[in-house]
């Protein structure tokens, strides 16, 4: 494990976990959520991708923030060359071969932690992950800086989601997720159940069958996308900024579970939305590299605990875009 810490938030990150991060705490919140995976964070070499169907990722996952990919990311099955994918890829299960602590200097110093994770086979794609946490001294905003290059020699493909987690406490009954948005829609007919309600969290409940929501987020001025998580009592919220033109898709995952099941919610700017490649393909949303060439994404994820700045932020949202009552066609292949 590494740690950032500004002083006023820090965040854990596992460099052999493609750099994923476990937990983080801030003002006053502990930031993260409460996996069935109770031994974690667990070692990838414990983590056998192709147990029960190639859903055997979940054996690992209790990460603040992972990510999905980076050849592929969504259910697991049997694309159209043939070859097997498993559930949300590998990078979340490979180490980093390489760590730096970055410093910079100036008129707003800050502090970072770089490192590089490599996705590469002998006849298959080779995807570097170069990526560095920054910090501010004194700030809750963690930003994150990825690019992903292409050391083959041929075109590859990638796909990307940052699959940000938050369970209790700060997740809880009357919870609400608000996203800035032009069009939404279910991904299943299960999602399309709580359609008049998919801002709102209920209490941990038994037996819970997860909710997806997909989204085209709406940019502002500058370019950014935004995502919200506010506390219950307003008075606190877990803002996202995100590039929209790097990520224009965005997902938000609703699992109200028993506690001892995991009751999360997902926060998740991508390059697609989770369903399987061969899909995201059809509908061209899987992006291709060319050979020595990158993809840039600079976000940010940051704690808000003053209620005025929540109030601001869900404002900042603005009015909902088109919300589909079902799924439809495009977004998923549950679509009419």
């Amino acid at each position: 494990m590494a740690q950032v810490d500004s002083g006023a938030l820090s965040a854990t990150i596992l460099p052999g976990k493609g750099m994923g991060i476990w937990k983080a705490e801030g003002a006053g919140h502990a930031l993260g959520w409460k996996s069935p995976v109770r031994s974690g964070p667990v070692h990838p070499a414990l983590v056998n991708a192709h147990r029960r169907g190639g859903i055997g990722w979940l054996d690992g996952f209790d990460e603040l923030l992972c990510r999905c990919g980076l050849a592929a990311n969504g259910p697991p099955g049997k694309d159209d060359n043939g070859g097997e994918i498993t559930l949300h890829g590998r990078i979340a299960n490979l180490p980093a071969w390489k760590l730096e602590a970055v410093v910079e200097a100036g008129p707003r110093p800050r502090i970072g932690l770089r490192g590089v994770v490599d996705e590469c086979s002998l006849f298959d794609s080779c995807l570097r992950l170069t990526t560095t946490y920054f910090i501010e001294p004194g700030s809750l905003v963690l930003r994150v800086e990825d690019r992903i290059e292409n050391l083959g020699a041929r075109p590859a493909e990638f796909q990307l989601l940052y699959h940000l987690n938050i369970g209790f406490p700060f997740l809880g009954a009357g919870s609400r997720a608000h996203v800035r948005f032009a069009e939404m829609a279910p991904q299943t007919p299960r999602a399309a159940e709580g359609i008049s309600s998919w801002q709102t969290y209920g209490p941990p409940e038994t037996g819970f069958a997860e909710q997806v929501y997909l989204f085209h987020p709406r940019a502002d001025a500058n370019g950014q996308g935004l995502a919200v998580l506010e506390k219950s009592d307003g008075c606190s919220a877990l803002v996202v900024r995100f590039p929209v033109e790097s990520l224009p898709f965005f997902t938000l995952w609703k699992n109200s579970g028993a506690l001892e099941d995991g009751y999360v919610t997902g926060l998740e700017p991508a390059t697609g939305f989770p369903n399987f490649k061969a899909f995201e393909r059809a509908h061209d949303r899987v992006p291709v590299l060319a050979p020595g060439t990158s993809w840039n994404a600079s976000w940010t994820i940051e704690l808000v605990s003053e209620a005025s700045k929540v109030k601001a932020a869900v404002a900042e949202c603005g009015i909902h875009g088109t919300v589909h009552g079902l799924p439809v066609r495009g977004f998923s292949p549950q679509g009419g």
